[in-house]
């Protein structure tokens, strides 16, 4: 399924001005100019095997504008891949700088400069959306220095948002983490000079929970959130490892592009930003519980207001954004639970270091609050045991009307996460 329909496309960009960065990739640094040139049709699909394919592809689009597409073999099944070269695109296996194509089931002209995400999929079959390399570079003028630190998965709309970083700002480094580096990359981070990451909320979590004090040892400067709701919880978390650091979350997505910037440690945005149009910037309104954003950095054909399916909620002077609108809310017996509100009190609980609230079929109410958690490793550390489930009833209990709190609450053995670094699995 595609959005939009590809409009007028500009001319090849110039020479990115970031090629002479450096990258890190399977702990080899080099740059931008020394990855191998693919040869690539045009429109094609990439499947890249490895990230330094990924960083490769890209930087062939941005030193050619041939029409794009990257992901990884793991996120296109064999129902997309079909879908993709009826599109008329060449699907392309990258891998180690070799290629092994496919051609396109119904060719089409290719439309030069034109970038291609793929969404999520977390509420159904990913969809393409339209870019161009200028749509998605959002950060413009002068930065500081940075080492940046690219956790994500080749062609997702956050790595993109790192790669145009490096590609077109000089002086922002990048050291991208392998899949299987994942769960030490505060090593590979502090070995190469990392002072900026960003993540999603569970990326964070999992981070601290496997070894806070290898964490805190990575001099971040920076820290961003963004993907999934973030909470206070987790924010108040890294201010207290990085207290000097600048956190910020950010509201992004392949539709509307990056269109909320939150520096100020709180979780939510503050609700005067709410229908104040201006220039050049993402319009934000509230429809129905839902979050709609007007914003000059949408996809193609997603120009004017896009319902994004995330649902907010105003609380005293903060917009909150607490879930997607199709699971968030859950009707027990009548009365409305934010799925996400109750999660937020669960993980401001000191022994929890992650929890998924869902709803489930019950007699008489119709559905009742359940939830999952993962103790944080530090509440039998400190001489105490981690919090059982009456533990965590009563603490809900104290702090939520009766019908939100959850009735049965299991234990998982660790912070779940997939590819895209979220925890909707």
């Amino acid at each position: 399924m595609t959005v939009g329909t590809p409009g007028p496309v500009a001319a090849p960009h110039p020479a990115p001005a970031g090629t002479g960065n450096r990258i890190v990739v399977g702990g080899v640094a080099l740059t931008w100019q020394d990855l191998p040139d693919p040869a690539l049709s045009a429109p094609s699909a990439v499947l890249a095997h490895g990230a330094r394919d990924a960083l490769a592809a890209a930087r062939h689009h941005a030193t050619h504008g041939t029409e794009l597409l990257i992901s990884t073999d793991s996120r296109v099944d064999a129902g997309l891949r079909a879908e993709l070269r009826d599109a008329g695109f060449t699907l392309t296996d990258l891998a180690d700088g070799q290629t092994r194509s496919l051609a396109p089931t119904r060719p089409r002209a290719a439309e030069p400069g034109r970038l291609w995400l793929l969404t999520s999929g977390s509420t159904g079959r990913p969809k393409r959306v339209g870019h161009t390399l200028g749509s998605l570079t959002t950060v413009r003028g002068d930065q500081p220095a940075r080492t940046w630190l690219c956790p994500y998965a080749p062609g997702t709309y956050a790595w993109w948002q790192v790669v145009t970083l490096s590609l077109t700002q000089p002086g922002q480094h990048l050291v991208v983490v392998e899949p299987d580096q994942l769960d030490d990359w505060p090593a590979l981070a502090a070995a190469h000079g990392v002072d900026a990451a960003s993540g999603t909320p569970t990326f964070w979590r999992r981070s601290i929970y496997a070894d806070a004090a290898a964490l805190a040892r990575v001099p971040l400067r920076q820290i961003t959130l963004g993907g999934e709701p973030v909470d206070q919880a987790i924010l108040d978390q890294l201010r207290e490892l990085f207290p000097a650091a600048r956190i910020s979350w950010i509201y992004a997505s392949s539709e509307v592009g990056a269109s909320i910037v939150v520096h100020d440690g709180r979780a939510g945005f503050p609700v005067e930003w709410l229908d104040r149009p201006a220039p050049g910037r993402p319009t934000l309104s509230v429809r129905d519980d839902e979050l709609v954003i007007t914003s000059p950095y949408h996809g193609v054909g997603l120009d004017g207001p896009v319902r994004t399916g995330d649902r907010v909620q105003v609380v005293d002077d903060r917009v909150l954004i607490t879930g997607r609108l199709d699971s968030d809310e859950i009707n027990v017996g009548g009365s409305k639970v934010s799925a996400g509100l109750v999660r937020d009190v669960l993980t401001a609980h000191p022994g929890v270091a992650w929890a998924r609230v869902t709803g489930r079929r019950a007699p008489v109410l119709g559905r009742m609050v359940v939830a999952e958690v993962v103790p944080h490793p530090t509440s039998a550390g400190d001489g105490g045991d981690p919090p059982d489930e009456a533990a965590l009833v009563r603490w809900c209990a104290d702090r939520l009307p009766e019908h939100a709190v959850p009735r049965r609450i299991r234990v998982l053995p660790e912070i779940p996460v997939k590819e895209t670094l979220k925890s909707d699995v």
